[in-house]
């Protein structure tokens, strides 16, 4: 199957039931049904029988679609919390560590939109937080 026909679990049912046999459908929709002038109620009732159970099957594979997509978007959601929890961590670490100046000045970048300046060496408070930050963000955590 070609996998650049699908992106994520659901496409891939979609995919399926587009490459799905024409063929077998027909075949499945005309087996057993002969079209006779003396039983056009009986066959109707077959082709009706017929109809239902392509669209049992195809009910199937959409279900499955759904199946696949929901288990995707809740690895990603787990992953997500995970993600926050950790970042939320470093934000509290980073409050703690950092000097009521670097504070003002931070509080300061963010209301007027200006992008964090380089850190400068006279500036006061613990030298080693951007370092710090950028050790334990690349060793903590699973790796994506």
């Amino acid at each position: 199957m070609n996998s650049s026909c699908y992106t994520v679990a659901m496409d891939l049912g979609v995919c399926q039931l587009r490459n799905f046999s024409i063929s077998f459908l027909s075949s499945l929709l005309s087996a057993d049904v002969k079209l006779d002038n003396s039983s056009s109620g009986a066959s109707v009732v077959a082709i009706d029988n017929k109809i239902e159970q392509a669209m049992d099957l195809v009910k199937s594979h959409l279900m499955y679609a759904v199946r696949e997509e929901v288990e995707v978007l809740k690895e990603q959601i787990k992953e997500l919390i995970e993600r926050n929890s950790q970042l939320e961590q470093e934000n509290t670490l980073l409050k703690t560590l950092a000097s009521p100046e670097q504070m003002a000045q931070f509080q300061a970048q963010v209301q007027t939109g200006s992008p964090p300046a380089p850190p400068a060496a006279a500036t006061p408070g613990p030298p080693s937080i951007v370092s710090f930050v950028q050790t334990t963000s690349h060793s903590s955590g699973p790796s994506a």
